[in-house]
């Protein structure tokens, strides 16, 4: 998957946030939280680590809520890692003025405590009330509720962005602009309906993941409706290219006229800056759990980024299910701890099939999927089904990939949960991955010159620990390996990657910059400490070179490489992808 350059917000970046807080309009919808909206604010100053400005700050937004007729907004105070967020629970239709409430309130504990230089409590003073009050007749549209109250009256989807409203899903879907809303009584109900929708977020494995789910659907004779991070499509054409794993590419898919179903990869960014596009959804699945991208947006450890991935089990409707990787301990512990996700039905994959607790939920009637004697297995409402001899199903790589083992036992469930027919789920495990553009980017094979070749996005430590030992699976005379890092992670983590690459051996590492993914280093820094990093695990230096482009320096590779190598080129972006495939194709049909 792309790295998420736009944190899966669609194509291009939000504008940069005003008052030096983070957007509080990040943590809208479900949320890691509360069962239902919030708003959140990182404070900043000399008190933002305070407890008497915290106990202020709650005090102010209780004291205003309460003013403006709001439910209880339950302010908390969440220290993790030396960062502070400052959230309460928000009206659904109020959240823009709940923002500026936040905002008023930090700012005026921390004034009372002697802070200065705000504007925005300085500027309303005494008149806060009466102001928020005019602010909430603006914003809050009676027709605007009418409509919604009307759609849960329905049992239909809801989905507002600030241009848009739209009821149903797919080709059940009727749009209006805010601007121009019917009456209840005008919309076409009998026409309005949803369509069988599925979340898949996790640390690796969503896009693949997300794409069996849509192949499989495909099969069973629906449209289906894919956004990833590779962009939208429809019946398996590019309706739009980027990156669409969050709340756009959400409503692209369940606004488009011919979806019939819905394949939704919901990525961190797009969670944490603006929550789910949908409240319903029939399957949620959460792949695993890796220490990545902590530090931003008050992720600070696994256990957060469990959390947030967890979101989406706000969004299962009532009868739907939850889709976990129950290897995963520090998922499994988070889903206990989380009402939201305790609620929905529960179906668990695993390794082994075996496992204890999925012997348990299979002994309470649920659904799990997992291998045994080799074989991947499934068993869902009480009967038992065979999805094939692991090393047979081109994903695994001959069982090489145990990886795709999880992604392909996660996507039968979730296909069976759909109530998909079974040869359509059966045909498609066995033969995806066959060939290397059914998953464009992950763990494409190519036969280059007598070596062999893997392009994968390999983000992570973990991620690349898996195509690496895919790649001694193939027992190559040499590895031959690209590696980078996108600006966005610390030292440590970029170490731990370089550290991870040395664990596997390379014969030759050629390093690469990434230019349009500095986030806020400088050129030839993160190469820089990768060098170190792999200096300091043991590789020596003329095993090291280094390349300013990163299509330059996966061509570099391939000239490099001779009969018998093994290439591992973990590639970052459409831009490099695209024309690195189009040489390795050209190769092939000579």
């Amino acid at each position: 998957m792309v790295d998420e350059p736009n944190s899966g917000t669609g194509p291009a970046p939000d504008a940069e946030p005003n008052h030096g807080f983070d957007d509080s309009r990040r943590l809208t919808g479900a949320n890691r939280y509360f069962d239902s909206p919030a708003v959140t604010l990182t404070p900043l100053g000399p008190y933002a680590d305070d407890p008497r400005a915290h106990r202020l700050w709650a005090a102010h937004v209780r004291g205003m809520a309460a003013q403006l007729a709001w439910p209880d907004p339950e302010p908390r105070v969440i220290a993790r890692g030396g960062t502070t967020l400052l959230v309460f629970r928000a009206p659904a239709d109020l959240l823009f003025t709940a923002t500026e409430v936040n905002e008023w309130a930090w700012e005026s504990a921390a004034s009372s405590l002697g802070e200065t230089g705000f504007d925005l409590a300085q500027d309303l003073g005494a008149d806060a009330a009466a102001i928020f009050a005019a602010r909430v007749a603006t914003e809050q549209r009676p027709e605007l509720e009418a409509l919604r109250i009307a759609a849960v009256a329905h049992d239909v989807l809801w989905i507002e962005d600030d241009a848009t409203i739209s009821l149903g899903a797919g080709e059940g879907s009727r749009c209006y602009p805010r601007a121009e809303l019917p009456a209840p009584s005008e919309v076409p109900w009998a026409q309005v309906h949803d369509v069988p929708t599925v979340l898949v977020t996790g640390s690796n494995g969503k896009t693949t993941t997300s794409r069996l789910v849509a192949a499989m659907t495909t099969a069973a004779g629906f449209v289906a409706g894919l956004c990833c991070t590779e962009g939208v499509f429809i019946g398996g054409d590019v309706f739009l290219r980027g990156d669409y794993a969050g709340p756009e590419g959400a409503r692209q898919v369940l606004r488009h006229p011919r979806v019939q179903a819905a394949i939704l990869e919901t990525a961190r960014g797009g969670i944490l800056r603006r929550g789910l596009a949908m409240q319903r959804a029939d399957v949620a699945i959460v792949t695993n759990i890796s220490a990545d991208h902590l530090g931003e947006y008050g992720v600070q450890d696994a256990e957060d980024l469990a959390a947030t991935k967890l979101v989406v089990a706000h969004a299962v409707r009532e009868r739907g299910s939850l889709v976990l990787n129950a290897d995963d301990g520090r998922l499994m512990a988070a889903a206990a701890r989380l009402p939201a996700a305790t609620a929905a039905r529960p179906a668990l994959f695993a390794a082994d099939f075996d496992a204890p607790a999925l012997v348990r939920l299979r002994a309470a009637g649920g659904s799990t999927s997992g291998a045994r004697d080799g074989v991947l297995r499934l068993s869902h409402r009480g009967q038992d089904y065979s999805l094939g001899a692991v090393e047979s199903l081109p994903l695994t790589v001959a069982g090489a990939a145990g990886y795709n083992l999880g992604n392909l036992a996660a996507a039968a469930l979730a296909g069976m949960l759909l109530d998909l027919a079974w040869p359509a789920v059966q045909a498609t495990v066995h033969r995806f991955g066959a060939n290397p553009l059914d998953n464009p980017g992950r763990l494409e094979r190519w036969a280059y010159r007598g070596a062999q070749v893997l392009i994968d996005y390999a983000h992570n430590p973990d991620g690349l620990a898996a195509v690496l030992q895919v790649a001694r699976s193939l027992r190559p005379k040499r590895l031959l390996l690209l590696l980078g890092q996108a600006g966005n992670r610390d030292d440590a983590a970029i170490g731990e990657l370089a550290a991870t690459a040395a664990g596997f051996t390379p014969d030759l590492i050629v390093l690469k910059e990434l230019p349009l993914m500095l986030r806020g280093r400088v050129l030839g820094e993160v190469p820089a400490l990768l060098e170190r990093a792999l200096r300091a695990a043991g590789v020596a230096a003329e095993r090291i070179e280094l390349e300013a482009d990163e299509l330059a320096a996966a061509f570099a590779l391939l000239d490099r490489s001779q009969p018998g190598d093994v290439v591992v080129l973990p590639i970052h972006t459409n831009l490099v992808r695209d024309p690195l495939r189009a040489r390795l194709e050209l190769v092939h049909k000579i």
